[in-house]
């Protein structure tokens, strides 16, 4: 008797609960410490000693009609044995990637996830041919540009990226502090201003869109603390060419982490790096509850970076933009517009906000 879809997503989730109960310990992978040096285009890709690696894609498009979109196309790596097994059928990580299309205009959210190990080539991350995939989900880091494909059954998305900017290494020392003591940190590399065209395809029509996206790459080992249930983070592209970024490491008690931080980058590409004490990241009362979760999510929130002269309120026009996972932690990631003020220059921005840690569930823990 065949399976259902259903029973496979169970046996799918059990199965990452074995490997995760099994996985190496922590203490195997190494720490994100100060001092790392950056080698590209090497470090496009995997860092098979750390623990924990992801790629984030996320971007606003617009279509020839004026019909918006908003994407998330992410890959995680997931250390499970560091042991020197040649077996491409032994599960030294396991590889998770997550895509949604946020259809602004008509008011949908579209979301799908899958879970592989490497096997004969079912995922991987491979820098000779400089590519990235799950399936046919995919990922290709060129030089200057990138390009990305991903298809399911309802919708997918196949664009071309250009970096309009450098490459910015965020935080400090080589290392994105989340909060005190060793190791509590990742080594993240971000393209913040990536202009964006190509196709979405949703529930059988095409679009031919254009746009700016954003990239983030981290690579690191156990970067939250034990007093930590979650983040706040917000990307933003404005009309004048800059860009911000903007995080809050909240602890369980509901208080802010010290070590919260961010980065503005200039019209020219010169990045700032901005400490707890350089933003203001507040959300309003307009919360959000998922009906399957049950998480309530803030969806409007004000930000101030004094030393720029910038303040405004970003927003989001589709308020269920939450990814339930199966496999791990469920977290809301979705399309915001920004509307604000830089020394009493009024300007407009898009971007994405993502919380984590206010679904409920066991399935919510952060990852390890």
């Amino acid at each position: 008797m065949k399976s259902s879809p259903a029973r496979l997503e169970r046996r799918c989730a059990l199965l990452l609960l074995v490997f995760l109960s099994i996985a190496g310990k922590a203490a195997d992978y190494q720490l994100a410490l100060p001092g790392y040096h950056y080698q590209f285009p090497r470090d496009n890709f995997n860092h098979s000693a750390y623990r924990t690696e992801w790629w984030y894609y996320t971007g606003n498009v617009t279509s020839s009609s004026g019909h918006r979109f908003g994407f998330e196309l992410t890959f995680f790596r997931q250390g499970i044995s560091l042991e020197a097994n040649r077996s491409p059928w032994y599960v030294h990580d396991l590889y998770m990637a997550h895509f949604a299309l946020s259809d602004l205009s008509g008011h949908r959210y579209e979301h799908a996830e899958r879970i592989n190990r490497a096997g004969p080539g079912i995922a991987g991350i491979d820098a000779a041919r400089q590519v990235i995939w799950n399936g046919n989900w995919r990922a290709h880091i060129g030089e200057r540009s990138q390009q990305l494909q991903a298809i399911t059954d309802a919708f997918g998305i196949d664009l071309s990226l250009a970096s309009a900017k450098p490459l910015i290494v965020q935080g400090r020392g080589g290392i994105s502090r989340k909060a005190a003591g060793i190791g509590h940190a990742s080594h993240y590399v971000s393209l913040t201003r990536l202009l964006t065209s190509g196709s979405v395809r949703l529930n059988g029509a095409d679009y031919r869109v254009t746009g700016t996206s954003w990239m983030d790459h981290e690579f690191f080992t156990g970067s939250m603390s034990s007093d930590e249930s979650g983040w706040d983070w917000i990307s933003l592209q404005f009309d004048n060419n800059t860009e911000l970024m903007l995080y809050r490491m909240r602890h369980k008690d509901g208080t802010i982490d010290p070590f919260s931080s961010g980065s503005y980058v200039d019209a020219s590409g010169r990045t700032t790096f901005l400490s707890a004490s350089d933003f203001s990241m507040q959300p309003e009362d307009d919360l959000w509850m998922s009906p399957k979760t049950k998480g309530r999510y803030p969806l409007r929130w004000q930000i101030s970076v004094p030393r720029f002269g910038l303040e405004g309120t970003v927003t989001t026009a589709l308020r269920n933009q939450e990814l339930t996972s199966k496999f791990g932690p469920s977290y809301w990631e979705g399309a915001t517009v920004a509307a604000a003020n830089q020394s009493g220059v009024s300007l407009h921005g898009v971007g994405y906000l993502e919380m984590t840690g206010y679904a409920a569930g066991a399935a919510n823990t952060k990852f390890p």
